[in-house]
């Protein structure tokens, strides 16, 4: 089991990783951030993801559907923005988000290092 700054150093190990935070959705706080870039602010897309991430949550009610998110991605021109909400019993309201360089990321793989990262975190 890791806590959280072990979680965060982890995830920026993933190739390509800009910065990841770990974000209470309740609050819209980041709980811890590591990483850096002129081109993301960690504590404004923490917030900002907040509101993505409670949209969905309420459109899949809306719709009535019975099922969890895993994760949510956006694209950009030279980024992915990953948000993976934690679903364990310990983790119920908070999500990581991941900053990662499109031109050296793989998609895929960071998904996959990401939930194993989840699975290991202990709050």
């Amino acid at each position: 089991m890791a806590d959280m700054d072990a979680s965060l150093k982890e995830a920026m190990q993933i190739e390509g990783a800009v910065g990841v935070a770990l974000v209470d959705y309740t609050s819209g706080m980041a709980l811890g951030t590591l990483g850096s870039s002129k081109d993301v602010d960690l504590m404004v897309a923490a917030a900002g993801n907040t509101d993505v991430v409670r949209a969905k949550l309420r459109t899949m009610e809306m719709l009535k559907l019975k099922d969890t998110i895993e994760d949510i991605l956006i694209t950009l021109g030279n980024q992915y923005h990953m948000i993976r909400l934690l679903n364990s019993r310990n983790t119920q309201g908070l999500f990581f988000y991941m900053v990662l360089n499109k031109q050296r990321a793989n998609l895929a793989m960071a998904r996959h290092q990401l939930r194993n990262i989840e699975e290991n975190l202990q709050m």
